[in-house]
Order: C-alpha cells, then sequence, then structure tokens
C-alpha cells in the first residue's frame, strides 16, 4: 500500500467518523432545501464544513451541518468563487457625471 492510499484510507476513517456523529446528531433534512431524508436515499446526504476546514470536527459538531449534495455543491462553489473573486456583495460604482446630451438642444436649433 502506498501513501496515497493510505491517506485517502485515513480520510475515509475519518469522514465517516464525522459523517456517523452527524447524522445522529441533526435530523435528516437538508439545512439550505428543507429536502427530508431516510434510509433509502441518506447517502445523498453529506457532512459540509461550515468553514471549509475538513480537519475542525469539533465533538459538539458546531462546525458541521447536513447539506443535500446539490445544496453542498453549491456551497462549495460559492467558496470557490469567493476565493477566485472576492467577495459577493455588489460594489458601489459613482453615478456617472458626463451628459452626452447635454448640448443636444442647441445642436438641433443649430441654424443651417
Amino acid at each position: 500500500m502506498n501513501k496515497a492510499q493510505s491517506g485517502a484510507q485515513a480520510y475515509q476513517q475519518q469522514e465517516q467518523g464525522y459523517r456517523d456523529k452527524a447524522l445522529k446528531m441533526y435530523p435528516w433534512v437538508c439545512g439550505r432545501c428543507a429536502r427530508e431524508f431516510v434510509h433509502s436515499n441518506l447517502r445523498e446526504l453529506t457532512v459540509h464544513h461550515i468553514d471549509h476546514n475538513h480537519s475542525n470536527n469539533p465533538a459538539d459538531g458546531s462546525n458541521w451541518e447536513l447539506l443535500c449534495i446539490y445544496c453542498h455543491d453549491n456551497e462549495h462553489n460559492k467558496f470557490h468563487e469567493f476565493v477566485l473573486y472576492g467577495g459577493t456583495t455588489e460594489q458601489k460604482v459613482a453615478p456617472a457625471t458626463h451628459n452626452p446630451f447635454a448640448d443636444l438642444k442647441a445642436l438641433l436649433n443649430k441654424p443651417k
């Protein structure tokens, strides 16, 4: 077994540990879209780390929320775009001061 395989197994064990805890702590409902889950579709309910740090797994579950796979992907896409492009709030743009029609009346009334 190489390092990559052993690292992947360790990650899977860690993930399974906090996933089991989160599923026992929280109702099986997506925290974004409120979709409810049962045993037959529970594999579609994921544990999202609120601070995006997968190593931050406090025993009280304060860094976890249960999200369906679609909402989980959306959360990670929003975070990725924030990292790439900065804040998600609209930036203030100063109003235009140039008026292209300021002299239009004078131009229209200009004798030919």
